[in-house]
């Protein structure tokens, strides 16, 4: 029986996210009785229909559809077989795919990896957005080798968590307030604030931090990068609630004042990976280096 054709594969996937045979071809640099051929083909060794052709969109069927959401993993897969056998053969170590859940510092992140480079020059590190719940799932099926999560988390079967960070949180505020030295909830409920998105820990916390004072104030915005809450305080927008760690380079900017919180919140996080005897030489490299920052 013979397998699916990749090349096939990834022609379908073209028609799904361009909508046309024309386009797909066009991004494809493929004749368009290729790409016809393609779908063709493999409409014949599935044997079923994947896409219904029309005037101006090619739409994909139910079968079309799954395919092409599977499909994707499947190509992910292959390239990074590619990239593994690649490594290998130049005699580097290997790709760690790491998952990095909002609010992880971005200040950190970059010091992480120069690190990394001066110890292990032969290890490359693919960053991932990601959620927390998200990477412990994905740790599981092995599409990812390393989250940097929210703690606690459930255990899942198969994947160590280890305590790695217990940042301290402040509040970022626009120069202009007249603000006191310590923040508490009731001071700023009724101010503008900005938070993290809702479906992360740090939106959570916040959220937990006005709860037990008895307040639940909306956020004048929830977003999902650090970099946008501070942009937000320094334009005198709102107040953001976030790590020590991630605004120590505002310290002294003439647009922004730092002040710590009451009572103290504190952000917790968790390096999680697959349980191995021995996790292998790259995984291993960026764990020692994820150590090396803990704190």
């Amino acid at each position: 029986m013979r397998n699916l054709n990749l090349d096939q594969l990834q022609t379908l996937i073209a028609i799904a996210d361009l909508g046309t045979f024309a386009a797909a071809a066009q991004a494809l640099h493929l004749a368009p009785p290729t790409v016809s051929l393609h779908i063709k083909e493999l409409e014949s060794r599935l044997q079923a229909d994947l896409v219904v052709r029309g005037r101006r969109q090619a739409e994909l069927t139910q079968a079309g559809k799954a395919l092409v959401e599977e499909g994707r993993k499947l190509l992910a897969a292959s390239d990074d077989l590619v990239e593994l056998v690649r490594r290998r053969a130049t005699g580097l170590d290997g790709l760690v795919k790491v998952g990095v859940s909002a609010g992880v510092s971005t200040q950190l992140l970059p010091m992480m990896l120069e690190a990394l480079s001066r110890q292990s020059p032969g290890v490359e590190v693919r960053l991932e957005a990601v959620g927390s719940a998200d990477a412990m799932l994905r740790l599981k099926a092995g599409t990812l080798d390393i989250g940097i999560v929210a703690s606690p988390q459930p255990a899942v079967a198969g994947i160590r968590l280890t305590p790695w960070r217990n940042d301290l949180m402040v509040a970022l505020l626009p120069a202009s307030w007249n603000a006191p030295e310590l923040v508490t909830p009731e001071w700023l409920a009724g101010r503008r604030w900005a938070s993290f998105a809702p479906a992360t820990q740090m939106h959570g916390l916040i959220a937990a931090w006005f709860g037990q004072a008895g307040f639940n104030p909306r956020p004048y915005l929830a977003l999902s990068y650090p970099g946008a809450l501070k942009s937000l305080a320094a334009a005198s927008q709102s107040a953001a609630i976030l790590p020590l760690e991630e605004v120590k380079d505002e310290q002294h900017s003439p647009d922004v004042q730092i002040r710590h919180l009451h009572p103290p919140l504190m952000r917790p996080m968790a390096v999680a990976h697959r349980y191995s005897p021995e996790p292998g030489r790259a995984v291993s490299s960026v764990l020692q280096v994820l150590a090396d920052f803990a704190g």
